[in-house]
């Protein structure tokens, strides 16, 4: 079992930053990890992932934006937001997977966080 604690939401303007962390319980090494956000009325989708290898990948919408990255020796997973949009608004989610290479369904995702909201205005 991994326990999953998200931090770092909060309000901001648009234009502005934002860093999420993601403290694991016990060590992922190996593992995927992955952000994603749910906005009211929407569906849960995929901002950005880092495979067991490190290699990362990013939603369309955020590249260019956003950087996820891990601290193995912390056991933590960062997401840094720049340039924030109130389309970003949203609850974001940590989640780890126990395989090397991340799932293609959000949902075969083993762990996930409660969550941490972040709300962008204009």
């Amino acid at each position: 079992q991994v326990q999953l604690v998200e931090s770092g939401g909060g309000s901001v303007q648009a234009g502005g930053s934002l860093r999420l962390s993601c403290a694991a319980s016990r060590d992922t090494a190996g593992y995927c990890m992955g952000w994603f956000r749910q906005a009211p009325g929407k569906e849960r989708e995929r901002v950005a992932t880092i495979n067991g290898g490190g290699s990362t990948g990013y939603a369309d919408s955020v590249k260019g934006r956003v950087t996820i990255s891990k601290d193995s020796a912390k056991n933590t997973l960062y997401l840094q937001m720049n340039s924030l949009d109130p389309e970003d608004s949203a609850m974001y989610y940590c989640a780890a997977d126990s395989g090397w290479y991340c799932p293609l369904s959000i949902a075969a995702f083993d762990y996930w966080g409660q969550g941490t909201q972040v709300t962008v205005s204009s």
